[in-house]
């Protein structure tokens, strides 16, 4: 049986805000947004190519905003990836090469944390 991790909630404070970040500035698909009901929006945003989503809205999370654990996504291309960024207006680091891959770090409107990773061994990401 395979076991698929496919939605992290990530929790913010403004959801218009949030998506409008992760969608017109990192990058995300727009995938669902809809209020079924009592009280709850709910919004999945994928990254490009990822078979996992985050998931952020109202009345589906009591974690405080800015509280998601450090996330990490795998790209093929850190420099291209963090022009990207940069040109879309994110606060991005700078590459930061390690042994183990290079990094790019960036936080959203709440302070959710970010690792943008490449790494020779995967060149596809």
């Amino acid at each position: 049986m395979d076991w698929k991790l496919e939605l992290i909630f990530v929790p913010v404070s403004d959801v218009d805000r949030a998506k409008d970040f992760y969608v017109n500035k990192v990058g995300f698909n727009a995938d669902y947004d809809e209020r079924p009901g009592g009280g709850i929006r709910f919004v999945q945003l994928t990254p490009p190519g990822s078979a996992c989503s985050i998931c952020i809205g109202e009345g589906i999370n009591d974690a405080p905003p800015g509280t998601a654990p450090s996330l990490q996504i795998v790209v093929a291309d850190i420099q291209a990836a963090h022009k990207q960024l940069a040109d879309n207006g994110v606060e991005v680091s700078d590459v930061d090469v390690q042994a183990w891959g290079n990094f790019v770090y960036f936080a959203d409107p709440d302070g959710n944390k970010w690792a943008l990773q490449s790494m020779a061994s995967r060149p596809n990401g």
